[in-house]
């Protein structure tokens, strides 16, 4: 009976397990895809598992390897990013009052907070460099030259959101040391020409970094970017596989001289049911390479976190200014150090220096790609890479210095008003019946 009963139940889920391939659209692979653990096109003629099984077969270009492995390093470290601000923000609370408490009690109290955090932390500083890296290689390979320089927009701009994810989420512990970084940072903002004092009363909200600022920055690091992220994302990696990646240059220029000669092109990847043994295997090649990236990173991170934990400033207040500004994240040290040596205007020369690489494609679009025969970019690169190490480990070299001369007076002049007070705030839900004097009490006492 007991056998019966086993044969009967494993017929079922094998029905019902053919009725799910039979009926589930392949397009669901998308999600897979997008995640990095599928990477061909999805035949959505077939059945989902047979749909699989071919995109597990696809193959690559024999030149994907070791190279284009900081792509993937980035990606991962973002995905670290996500899942520990999500659990962060299950207990974080975006008020003056509540935000301090809140940290201290993700790191003292909730079980491993610390190395949520401390992750979180390490990892935005580990992107920063990961994606620099990635642009380097791809500047110094020209692989932004048509038909990938919208691609290479799109990096651009997905370094920006980057920058924005961790300038946002910098202010959120609101000790000290975030609170005037950023005010010092705003306030150099605001010395952009034109847009700089928009921009800088937009995100402060108010005279000085206060509440609103606070609300502000949670609201556009938790909202506003992961969405525009997203999109940025898709398109990215869209355009990767439509355009392919692009392939060193040696191996480009022997394509040309057999396209050349009339002779064919090995190096060119086929699809794996035509039988062509031809490039690198998607599964399992490429991806226990792209596992083994994976873990690596992750032990990276979590080394750091662990052994290197962020310290903690006091709770930020306006009206004290600290004396000194420890900084734990990679672009707050270029910041720093192109303010105290290089001024407000060394600060936007370098922003407007970043901004101008989205100009390659439109100025170099020539066939050549070998960086010694483009001197221009050369030194572009050189000046925006190079420099960003530079101002990182004179940063690093700075020490804890307390904010510019200035910040700190401004602040109290525009925080205090003599003899004038705040209009109150609109009372919000239903006022309470106001509690009765006793005068007025023993007066409805008297009365028949």
């Amino acid at each position: 009976m007991i056998r019966r009963a086993w044969y009967a139940a494993k017929s079922w889920f094998s029905q019902t397990w053919v009725d799910i391939k039979e009926s589930t659209d392949a397009g669901l692979l998308g999600g897979a895809r997008f995640l990095g653990l599928l990477y061909g096109p999805i035949d959505r003629r077939l059945r989902i598992d047979e749909a699989l099984r071919k995109m597990l077969g696809y193959r690559l270009d024999p030149h994907v390897g070791w190279r284009q492995m900081f792509g993937g390093i980035t990606y991962v470290l973002f995905m670290i990013l996500v899942v520990t601000g999500v659990l962060m923000a299950l207990y974080y609370r975006p008020s003056v009052q509540e935000a301090y408490p809140s940290t201290q009690h993700i790191v003292s109290n909730v079980s491993f907070g610390w190395l949520i955090r401390d992750l979180h932390v390490w990892s935005a500083s580990l992107i920063v460099v990961a994606v620099l890296a990635h642009m380097a290689r791809v500047l110094l390979e020209a692989a932004y030259k048509p038909p990938r320089e919208t691609n290479w927009t799109i990096g651009l701009l997905l370094l920006g959101v980057i920058l924005a994810f961790g300038a946002t989420g910098y202010l959120l512990p609101w000790d000290q040391w975030a609170y005037w970084t950023v005010t010092e940072v705003l306030v150099a903002i605001s010395g952009f020409p034109l847009v700089g004092g928009l921009i800088a009363d937009t995100l402060m909200g108010d005279v000085i970094v206060s509440g609103a600022t606070l609300s502000r920055f949670f609201s556009i690091h938790v909202i506003v970017l992961p969405w525009v992220s997203l999109a940025l994302l898709s398109y990215h990696f869209t355009l990767v596989r439509r355009r392919g990646i692009a392939p060193p240059v040696h191996v480009e220029e022997q394509s040309v001289g057999r396209r050349r000669r009339g002779a064919p092109n090995p190096q060119q990847h086929q699809s794996a049911d035509d039988g062509s043994q031809q490039g690198v295997r998607f599964f399992p090649t490429h991806l226990l390479r792209s596992l083994s990236v994976t873990v690596l990173v992750l032990a990276i991170a979590v080394t750091l976190a662990v052994l290197y934990p962020r310290p903690f400033g006091p709770p930020a207040n306006p009206l004290v200014v600290p004396h000194e500004l420890v900084s734990t994240w990679v672009p707050v040290d270029v910041s720093l150090a192109l303010l105290r040596y290089l001024g407000i205007w060394g600060f936007i020369v370098f922003t407007l220096l970043g901004v101008s690489l989205v100009l390659l494609p439109l100025f170099d679009r020539g066939p050549e790609r070998r960086i010694r025969k483009r001197p221009v970019v050369a030194v572009l690169g050189l000046l925006f890479f190079g420099g960003f190490v530079v101002l990182w480990l004179v940063g690093r070299g700075i020490g804890s210095l307390p904010p510019s001369e200035g910040i700190g007076q401004e602040a109290r002049q525009e925080r205090v008003v003599p003899g004038e007070r705040a209009a109150p705030l609109p009372r919000v839900g239903p006022a309470r019946p106001a509690v009765p004097s006793d005068s007025a009490a023993g007066e409805r006492g008297n009365t028949p």
